[in-house]
């Protein structure tokens, strides 16, 4: 089984205004609510490339709800733990410029966090974890590496999916992937690149401190992936740009929702490359017939 964590869920609340004038009336053109939150995009659109998952995380209120009742319609499991306080809402203001207002997120109690690593703890030996995105302000620091500590003593698999001293901590305890883009990578280690042949040696720092596979993000050049074997390139699909949001999260259920029954992360990578161009090129998260007819575009070389 694989099972999705979102720490810090939202309602993505999507807002399109033309010609936004700022401390004016402003009048919406379109408007739509989407669930929202890094696992539950993996948890979508692994359910539209037929691989079942387990959404876990913390929900409250009428918004978690709406996020609840969105799923069961999609057809997702969920397991998720009930906060008192409500989940979030995020803006997404889509103008000439694509603004962004997130919400901070509910007060996450002790007991509270107790629960989510109780229902953790019932993952089993071959089972794949998806930890991904921000954490609530309210959570202790260093919550992540409890999670990992919990998945790694049932002999579980984890993917991670987050940034700084949370990503870094988790490289010794062999994450099955890691996926930071390119300028995440930079900040990482505190460097700039200026090309990919730049990007490769830090690539490879990843997999050498502990992390299974890697992929790099670069958008207009396409992504990277590392893998002990060597390391890929792949094409850059072209279609118009209209969602950057929840790209990243459909190339990380595109890559687990195929690793999980070949094993081979180079066909894994290919579609992690479709579900998240797929996506990149819709208003809401990729439909499964935009994913399979992307697929056959896909060109990954070895590149070294």
């Amino acid at each position: 089984m694989i099972y999705t964590v979102t720490l810090n869920p939202s309602i993505d609340y999507i807002v399109h205004v033309d010609d936004l004038k700022l401390g004016d009336l402003n009048r919406m053109t379109a408007d739509f609510k989407l669930p929202g939150g890094k696992g539950i995009n993996v948890s979508r659109i692994l359910k539209r490339i037929q691989a079942e998952s387990t959404a876990l995380g913390f929900i409250g209120g009428f918004t978690g709800n709406f996020i609840s009742d969105w799923l069961k319609k999609e057809n997702i499991q969920t397991n998720f733990t009930t906060v008192e306080e409500d989940t979030r809402i995020n803006i997404k203001l889509k103008s000439e410029k694509e603004t962004e207002i997130n919400g901070l997120g509910p007060t996450i109690s002790n007991e509270e966090m107790l629960e989510l690593k109780q229902i953790l703890g019932n993952v089993q030996s071959g089972d794949i974890v998806v930890l991904s995105g921000s954490t609530p302000a309210s959570l202790r620091q260093g919550f992540y590496e409890e999670l990992v500590q919990i998945i790694k003593e049932k002999e579980a698999d984890f993917i991670i999916d987050t940034t700084g001293a949370d990503l870094l901590n988790a490289l010794p305890q062999a994450p099955l992937l890691v996926k930071p883009n390119n300028h995440e990578l930079a900040e990482l280690f505190d460097v700039e690149f200026q090309s990919v042949e730049d990007i490769l040696p830090f690539g490879e720092r990843l997999l050498q401190d502990g992390a299974k596979h890697a992929i790099i993000s670069m958008a207009g050049d396409g992504a990277l992936l590392f893998t002990s074997d060597g390391i890929y390139q792949s094409n850059v699909l072209k279609r118009p740009l209209k969602n950057s949001v929840g790209a990243g999260d459909s190339m990380i259920a595109g890559f687990v929702g195929t690793f999980v029954k070949n094993n081979d992360p180079v066909e894994a990578f290919k579609w992690g490359i479709a579900c998240g161009s797929a996506t990149a090129f819709s208003d809401d998260l990729a439909t499964a017939d935009l994913i399979n007819e992307l697929i056959s575009e896909v060109v990954v070389k070895k590149i070294r």
